[in-house]
């Protein structure tokens, strides 16, 4: 992405130019992948030209101006089918006036709109597998899912249908695609991208860049990364970009590790483990002190979590006569929501943010931790949806997932770096989380891991 911008500037190709080869591929390719729900190619060629007359005019041109990126299909972009990943509203057209500060960030940085990126069903689910499109699978083995919710987000950046692109995160849903998919993911804290107009009360969800670089993440959220008024969660600006804290060495840090899930019964796989102990050593080579840490978490600590993000999955306003048209899984989750009062909804808020507190006091004794982004490496399409046992289906997400969630319990910042790979070639992520606010960290110890272990030259099965 970054190179691209700058390429752009030099005038070595143009925005037209840059937008087609995208477009081109997006058509040869993304029936393999199911990365986009909706191509926007007039509009993208459009936003070119655009972009291609302001380079000619001069002046301080947007960081990234010229530069295609898609949208996760979550948020709206006025004039442009918003599906949220439901049948309910696959004929739906975004109207005009309903931008997210996101969308209004990412065109303000002068990208080109690709089109819309495949996610399931309000975002719920960490697999892609909607109705309303082909499920998004990781390009590095088309058998196996891309992850979710931001698998389409994922598979475009993974397959080349796009140079960088943004996510949302309420779960793991961008680092469990990012883990799928061979990408670096990054969840930022909460508070750091600004929800508004709209805002996610139980602080879980946030927005976040998916990339093939450290480098490019930075470089996304330091466009995303806009406070707006009356934010809940208000935070100041960094005292440099996080693009440039790239460049500045981490230091030596002392960095917490586990790779226990906090769900009984839940084995990570051994492949997962055999990456897990080579960055360990790797992190140690580069000088860093890792010391084992006890999961911070009790069994039972995430059944905070359910019923919370059961409510969640009730606010998305449903005709009554179209609910039975929704996933078996999206109407468990709104069934189990509807008993919950306003008190009960406050009283399990205050509860999962007692979890939150005490998992954040335990990472907050080191620099950094690392764990296993996923306890398993990607899943067969199809392996973890379960539409006639929606609770079984939802354990499934669980086992799959057990590192991420915490993370958006506490609402501190974490990234997915793809620092393994299997002998069959699949990626296998590994998660680094720091203290709330710390983002400048991680990317700094997340750019000195890329240097050591490179991984930006691999290229999938689908390219």
């Amino acid at each position: 992405m970054l190179e691209q911008a700058a390429a752009l500037r030099r005038a070595e190709l143009s925005p037209v130019e840059l937008t087609e080869h995208y477009l081109r591929r997006i058509e040869r390719l993304d029936g393999a992948v199911g990365a986009y729900l909706t191509v926007t190619a007039d509009r993208a060629l459009d936003d070119a030209r655009r972009a291609e007359q302001l380079l000619v005019d001069g002046g301080e041109p947007p960081p990234l101006l010229g530069v295609p990126l898609p949208i996760k299909d979550l948020d709206p972009v006025p004039g442009v089918r918003f599906t949220a990943g439901s049948v309910v509203f696959a004929d739906r057209i975004a109207p005009k006036g309903s931008d997210t500060s996101l969308v209004e960030l990412v065109r303000d940085a002068g990208t080109v709109l690709l089109g819309k990126t495949n996610t399931p069903e309000f975002g719920l689910p960490a697999y892609t597998e909607g109705d309303v499109g082909p499920p998004a699978r990781t390009p590095y083995d088309p058998g196996r899912g891309a992850g979710g919710s931001s698998g389409g987000a994922a598979a475009a950046v993974a397959a080349g249908l796009a140079p960088a692109a943004q996510g949302s995160d309420g779960g793991g849903s961008i680092r469990i695609p990012a883990s799928c998919c061979g990408l670096v993911g990054l969840k930022p804290s909460r508070g750091r991208i600004s929800p508004a107009p709209h805002g996610d009360v139980s602080g879980l969800a946030t927005d976040g860049p998916l990339a093939r670089t450290v480098r490019d993440v930075a470089a996304l959220l330091d466009v995303l990364a806009v406070p707006f008024p009356g934010d809940p969660v208000p935070m100041a600006a960094p005292e440099e970009t996080f693009l440039g804290g790239c460049d500045r060495p981490p230091g030596r840090l002392r960095i917490g590790r586990w790779a226990q899930p906090d769900v009984p019964d839940v084995a990570v796989d051994p492949e997962v483990l055999a990456v897990y102990e080579e960055t360990s050593r790797l992190l140690t080579d580069l000088g860093h002190e890792v010391v084992d840490v006890e999961q911070p978490l009790r069994p039972g600590d995430r059944d905070t979590f359910t019923p919370v993000w059961a409510v969640l999955a009730a606010l998305t306003p449903v005709p009554a006569d179209r609910e039975a048209e929704l996933l078996p899984l999206t109407r468990w989750l709104r069934e189990r929501s509807r008993g919950v009062s306003g008190v009960d909804y406050a009283r399990r808020l205050a509860a999962m943010q007692r979890v939150g507190r005490r998992f954040a006091t335990a990472v907050a004794r080191y620099d950094a931790v690392l764990t296993p982004t996923l306890a398993q490496l990607p899943a067969p399409v199809g392996a973890l949806r379960n539409d006639a046992d929606p609770a079984a289906d939802f354990q499934a997400q669980i086992a799959f997932t057990p590192f991420t969630g915490p993370w958006n319990i506490a609402g501190l910042p974490a990234v997915s770096l793809p620092l393994g790979w299997t002998e069959a070639g699949l990626p296998v992520g590994m998660m680094l989380g720091a203290a709330h606010g710390e983002e400048a960290r991680l990317l700094a110890l997340a750019a000195q891991l890329e240097a050591a272990a490179p991984w930006s030259h691999r290229r999938p099965a689908v390219w």
